[in-house]
């Protein structure tokens, strides 16, 4: 017999009275769905509130992650919903994406097939699942409805010029064969499927995200407070602003002439210009293979190949020899008129700034380890005290005076030292004042079908051309199986009939865009469009985002802390600067959840510690498991399943249901009438719970409610009894409570109280403040440090009755033995501190 059939069963000792877990999921869903109790009304009777979970992606049923995440988000659209606010809590899928691509692949199948049959699977537990939401919205991004906007979207974010397209090297995933944006990067291998990154010259679609840098740093004091401080920190080391000077170096060609423009580079420290002894070029930068001279091209060339093969990881890490080779041109150091070498190293990436540096060997350690691999000078220009770094091998980084440095000789301030170095190149029209960012634009081609098309025509006569808006949406044509297996170039371009078109400005034959959008683009927007389900005016009606937005709450992991939510903030702002939003920052609230492992790792079938949620379910009832990830921790810390125990929970539910069955007074019996001392416990602990709810500490609300129950059963066995009105009041102030967490208990303790469905809109109760104010204070008598006595007495308790009591203590009286007292130390109303004379 599983615990829910024990639940279910009179005989069981542990049943609680004729509630069956089972079948009240059954009632309380179909209750839920055909009365609309989580649709909002959407109108002017009420302040309203939008809470969002990140949309899932469909790749099969739910697991124990979801289990977490979107149970956090429940019970803060419940609590709202208790506190009266009207709540927009919807659900959508994140549907197109690699995984339901190659598992068409292997199935011989449609992306679509997949994807749905497991929208429908997750469709289905989300309802079990016992969660607020609101179906009318539902939207799948992977519909020609939705994509429609999305394609409109870039076609306008090209019109402002934040969608370009342009050559350059690419991180490539040679499993995928797709591009991978920078952030898609982890450790050097593919994000999805873990394989090593290579680099790839293509030719590929942008958006600007770089033009709104200093706005994403600067927006996000709107967030502090709001959101956790980790998420703000990591995407201000990801934007990474930093300041400094841009220098021009000109460049002397192997034939003696001088290329016509200089060479800018951007340094943090353009102080020690003087100890620029050379100059490095990533080898994939184009400025390395037009500079090269013909007698070094060969080296240089094999030089390339080798660097593509190597990870960004790898071409930065310190301990790595660093090697190069010399291009066989100089350029000139605009301080001094030095000539330095110019070399291609691969500890230089082309996607800082131009793909250049000055080496100073002396003042940072990879140069210098580069300088000593390679006999290059090293001159010190910033004495720190420490011996000197041509000697020793070991960089100098710190303050100090300048020397061999011009102008800069004598200085010790380094802030005067950069602003009189970069004075001087300003003068002599070779630098200037510079900010740059480690943020670079967002790569959003890929070479895959299952995606959003690119709406763009390439005629040879016309160019570029956009697909006109009323031939929205470009939809994929039908492929499927071996069709979508990756050749390096994207599925769609063996779509002939699909690519072959007519130019929509010149009429001539012409051929669509074949890569299609990376879906961080779908779900970059996709909170706008839950505001406006089925408007076909845009992707959004603005007066229904003006009544919803921002979102007042957003729960999802931490791991998308520079992906989505950094995308997300940069749609939202260049949708504000169309005048489409009228604000810049559309969450205003993020909680991160934890992950659910097991036996101290994540969950893997390898490892053989899986725990499935629907076995889980089936064993325990949604609101024990509901219940037992909720009470195990704060939300943000993971929770090992092999630690926490849903029987537990589920005997927990049983109690609570077996107090609310007892209460025998009537609905809206007074309860002021009733026993003072368990209301005065319910309302302590009320107060308690719902600040721990305003602080989303949830676990602690659970905590709360546990002493609530046990209070009041033990006022039901031992004290005020079944019919006292305190006891009613317990029971419903509990049933409200646990409505967030397990919501089929409470709708059925809701029914059994004698309350009409449903609890989802019973008010949230209020806290009696005068039942706060404790009627009586103990006091602790000490006679040096050790406790001799206690009495209760009235918290306004003078200092001189406390001490009068407690001189005339017996207990007092037997620890000083005739002794005299030397002092007494009043601490009203809770101690009293005694010293005897020696």
């Amino acid at each position: 017999m599983t615990a829910v059939e024990a639940a279910a069963d009179p005989s069981s000792d542990e049943a609680p009275d004729r509630y069956d877990a089972a079948a009240a999921q059954l009632r309380w869903q179909e209750y839920w769905e055909t009365n609309g109790t989580f649709v909002p009304r959407d109108d002017d009777s009420s302040e309203r509130a939008y809470v969002l979970d990140m949309f899932p992606y469909p790749s099969g049923d739910l697991h124990m992650g979801h289990a977490e995440a979107f149970v956090m988000g429940d019970i803060v659209s419940r609590y709202l919903r208790l506190k009266g606010l009207d709540v927009l809590h919807p659900i959508g899928w994140d549907s197109f994406g690699l995984p339901a691509e190659n598992a068409a692949i292997q199935r011989g199948t449609h992306p679509a097939e997949w994807t749905y049959a497991n929208i429908d699977t997750q469709a289905t537990s989300f309802r079990r699942y016992g969660l607020s939401l609101d179906w009318s919205r539902r939207l799948h991004t992977s519909d020609p409805e939705y994509y429609r906007w999305t394609q409109w979207l870039f076609l306008r974010f090209r019109e402002r010029g934040l969608a370009y397209r342009k050559a350059s090297f690419v991180n490539w995933c040679p499993k995928d064969q797709t591009v991978l944006a920078n952030e898609q990067v982890v450790q050097g291998t593919c994000e999805r499927c873990g394989t090593t990154v290579t680099k790839r010259q293509l030719t590929q679609w942008y958006f600007r995200v770089t033009e709104y840098a200093q706005r994403l740093l600067d927006d996000m004091g709107e967030l502090e407070g709001g959101w956790p401080d980790r998420v703000l920190a990591m995407q201000r080391n990801w934007i990474g602003r930093s300041e400094g000077a841009y220098v021009d170096f000109a460049v002397t060609l192997g034939d003696g002439s001088h290329r016509a423009e200089p060479v800018r580079v951007f340094t943090t420290r353009p102080d020690t210009l003087y100890g620029a002894t050379f100059f490095v070029i990533a080898p994939e930068a184009p400025l390395a293979a037009e500079l090269v001279t013909d007698k070094h091209r060969a080296a240089f060339e094999a030089y390339l190949e080798q660097t593509k093969r190597i990870t960004e990881i790898e071409r930065q890490a310190t301990d790595r020899p660093k090697t190069g080779v010399f291009l066989g041109v100089h350029a000139t150091n605009p301080v001094d008129g030095a000539q330095i070498p110019v070399y291609a190293a691969d500890y230089v990436l082309a996607e800082y700034g131009t793909g250049a540096v000055m080496g100073v060997p002396a003042h940072d350690q990879r140069d210098l380890d580069f300088a000593r691999a390679h006999g290059l000078r090293v001159q010190m220009v910033v004495d720190t005290g420490q011996p000197d770094p041509a000697e020793t091998g070991v960089a100098t980084s710190g303050d100090g005076a300048y020397v061999s440095s011009g102008p800069l000789d004598g200085l010790t301030d380094k802030t005067a030292g950069i602003a009189r170095i970069v004075e001087q190149l300003q003068d002599d029209g070779v630098g200037e004042t510079a900010v740059t960012f480690r943020l670079r634009d967002w790569l959003l081609s890929r070479q895959r079908y299952w995606g959003a098309p690119i709406p763009i025509i390439h005629c040879p006569g016309c160019g570029e051309v956009a697909v006109p808006d009323d031939q929205l949406p470009v939809e994929l044509p039908h492929l499927s199986g071996a069709a979508l297996a990756p050749k390096g170039t994207s599925p769609l371009a063996s779509a002939t009939d699909w690519v072959n078109v007519a130019c929509p400005q010149c009429g001539e034959p012409a051929k669509r865009d074949t890569d299609t959008m990376d879906t961080f683009v779908d779900s970059s927007w996709y909170f706008f469009r839950y505001c406006s389900p089925g408007y076909e005016g845009g992707p959004f009606d603005p007066d229904d985002v003006r009544r919803w937005m921002p979102v007042a709450q957003y729960v999802g992991g931490v791991e998308h802390a520079i992906l989505h939510l950094l995308y997300m903030r940069f749609f939202t702002k260049v949708l504000f600067d169309m005048g489409l939003v009228d604000f810049v920052e559309p969450m205003r609230r993020l909680l991160n959840q934890g992950q659910v492992i097991n036996q101290g790792r994540a969950m893997s079938k390898s490892l053989g510690n899986g725990v499935d949620l629907g076995a889980q379910i089936d064993a325990f009832g949604v609101d024990a498991v509901r219940l037992t990830v909720v009470f195990a921790g704060p939300p943000e810390e993971d929770i090992d399943w092999a630690d926490v125990s849903p029987a537990g929970s589920l005997k927990f539910l049983q109690r609570a249901y077996r107090f609310a069955t007892d209460v025998t007074s009537a609905p809206g019996t007074d309860p002021a009438t009733g026993d003072r001392a368990l209301r005065r416990e319910t309302h302590r602990l009320l107060a308690d719970v719902t600040a721990a709810l305003e602080s989303q500490r949830f676990n602690v609300a659970v905590a709360r409610v546990m002493e609530m129950v046990n209070a009041g059963r033990r006022a039901v066995d031992t004290g005020a009894g079944p019919a006292d009105p305190a006891v009613r009041e317990a029971a419903e102030v509990i049933t409200v409570a646990l409505s967030l967490v397990a919501p089929y208990v409470a709708e059925e303790m809701w029914e059994r109280l004698g309350h009409a469905p449903s609890v989802a809109h019973a008010p949230w109760p209020q806290v009696d403040p005068s039942l706060l104010v404790a009627e009586t204070v103990t006091c602790v008598f000490q006679v040096q440090g050790k406790v001799r006595g206690r009495i209760e007495v009235a918290p306004d308790v003078t200092e001189d009755e406390l001490r009068a009591a407690a001189l005339a203590d017996e207990g007092v009286l037997r620890a000083l033995a005739g002794r005299e007292v030397a002092k007494v130390i009043v601490r009203a109303p809770k101690l009293v501190s005694i010293v005897p004379g020696k």
